[in-house]
């Protein structure tokens, strides 16, 4: 290969991951240079103003943190914080033609006691409690590894020690465990969320797509705690990115990676900036912080499978909170945490059923939370003073092929058809308690699978950029399950092993490998 300029580390891609990869990197010394193709770092974790003439700083895509360790925080000097929410989740319903719900949160009398309203009596809890000490107990067994080299099947499980447990997340279908513990429907569906944020799944599928999900988000932190990021998502990956730069590692905008050409000792990276034409740098080792999909056209090879995203994005700003029709809990305390909308047991499972009969759900499955309650920051002072929250819903089991005939007006249906299931719990329809835009509109911004994958080059949607893998080695996943084809070219993102969700993980694991560690 003809000299150009030399690097020891080229990172294709400036999001979260990618930019934890430079600052350790740059930290030990070595040049780095980061090509970003968007105008901003951050990737899918960022905050933008949506709505025109509202000062409310979204986070626009991935919205909570769990997997984010302390130890990058740590390690990084970062300027970050997160909060905690004091309430974990609100689940409406209706039982006897009256309304109610289940509030999990506010202390352990409250939430025992908001069981035993909801389904009569204490076993429901007491299953609860059992089950989620056993997940917590893996947690702080588990979340630890995620951080250094890969450990093989049998030492995970050594590492788990306990039988039931890696039975229960590692080898059965979840739907048999949570029918095992749990009797009532709704509590069964609030069990099984966690299975399924951006993972288009059943309960009892065999490839056990949905446990993996699920014990993702659960061990979180060693806790499975999900923490609201005080000033928004881009507060993260802004600090992050500050690191990198003081480290010294090179961050570039606007530069699209055409191509990727490697021997496995020295490779280059061929980018175009603007109408400046290609330019070519070289470089020891190059990170993708890109998908696997996109790894190989930039190679020129093969794809792996393609992927299919399965979740519907909206974002809102509110006036007000909505009145709810269950009375006995506050929408300050119900917004607070996850507000689960038709995600009973048997909602959840005709919702997956119809989407994969290619059908939209007649009653899509979704969950809200409401950033500002937690960190009002985000917010303009004046926005705050007048009462405006934020609102952000993820709703489950739409996956990309339900848009491909029509994404704009699929969208626009869903949309309805969410917002609706959502008003058959409120004493006030949402639609009037939405802020207006300078243009007089509605304050509500909405993402298909197929408008991720166009803004941020999701592979099919997936927030994941695939289907998440088992944190324990298997062939080809190298010492720290970054590896590629090639011993120079590391995958740093939402693809490689251990990745997905907002965690730096991939990112300082590809630097680990590419420093021989």
């Amino acid at each position: 290969m003809p000299d150009r300029d030399v690097y020891d580390a080229v990172i294709v891609g400036g999001g979260h991951n990618g930019l934890v990869a430079a600052a350790y990197l740059a930290r030990a010394g070595r040049s780095v240079l980061v090509l970003e193709r968007l105008g901003g770092t951050g990737g899918a974790a960022v905050s933008g103003r949506p709505f025109a003439g509202v000062d409310a700083r979204l986070s626009r895509y991935s919205y909570l943190v769990s997997l984010l360790p302390k130890k990058i925080v740590r390690d990084l000097d970062l300027d970050f914080r997160v909060r905690t929410r004091t309430i974990s989740s609100y689940t409406p319903t209706e039982r006897a033609g009256r309304p109610t719900g289940l509030l999990v949160g506010g202390g352990e009398a409250r939430t025992r006691q908001a069981f035993a309203r909801l389904t009569g009596g204490s076993r429901e809890y007491d299953s609860w409690r059992a089950f989620y000490a056993m997940t917590g107990e893996v947690a702080r067994r588990v979340f630890p590894t995620l951080t250094e080299p890969l450990p093989s099947r049998d030492e995970l499980r050594a590492r788990v020690d306990d039988a039931t447990a890696w039975r229960t997340l590692f080898e059965e279908p979840i739907g048999a465990a949570i029918e095992e513990r749990f009797a009532d429907d709704l509590v069964r569906g609030v069990v099984l969320t966690d299975a399924l944020i951006g993972t288009f799944a059943d309960a009892h599928d065999p490839p056990l797509r949905q446990n993996r999900c699920f014990l993702y988000h659960v061990i979180g932190g060693g806790t499975g705690d999900w923490n609201v990021p005080v000033g928004g998502m881009g507060a993260l990956t802004d600090a992050i990115a500050d690191a990198a730069r003081v480290a010294g590692a090179r961050l570039r905008t606007g530069c699209e990676v055409t191509r990727i050409d490697t021997d496995g000792r020295r490779g280059e990276v061929t980018y175009r900036e603007g109408d400046r034409g290609e330019r070519t740098v070289a470089a020891r080792h190059i990170l993708v912080n890109a998908s696997p999909q996109a790894l190989a056209a930039l190679l020129g090879e093969e794809p792996p499978a393609p992927a299919e995203g399965a979740q519907f994005k909206v974002n809102m700003v509110l006036k007000r909170l909505p009145r709810l029709r269950d009375t006995s809990v506050e929408p300050h305390e119900a917004f607070a945490g996850t507000f689960h909308i038709a995600e009973g047991y048997e909602e959840l499972a005709a919702a997956y059923a119809q989407a994969a009969d290619g059908r939209v759900p007649t009653a899509p499955p979704s969950e809200i939370y409401c950033h500002s309650l937690t960190d009002p920051t985000i917010l303009a002072p004046d926005l705050v003073e007048r009462g405006h929250q934020t609102l952000t819903l993820f709703g489950l089991h739409t996956p990309a092929r339900l848009f491909a005939r029509d994404n704009d007006a699929v969208r626009a249906d869903l949309l309805t058809a969410t917002l609706a299931r959502l008003d058959a719990h409120l004493a006030e329809p949402i639609a009037d308690c939405l802020a207006l835009d300078a243009e007089g509109r509605p304050c509500v911004e909405a993402k298909t699978p197929l408008d991720l994958e166009r803004d941020l080059r999701l592979p099919g949607g997936h927030i994941f950029h695939g289907d998440l893998a088992f944190p324990y080695a298997e062939e080809g996943s190298g010492r720290w399950g970054v590896a590629t084809g090639h011993a120079n070219v590391l995958l740093c993102g939402a693809g490689a092993v251990r990745g997905g969700g907002v965690s730096g993980i991939p990112g300082h694991n590809a630097a680990m490998a590419a420093l021989g560690q």
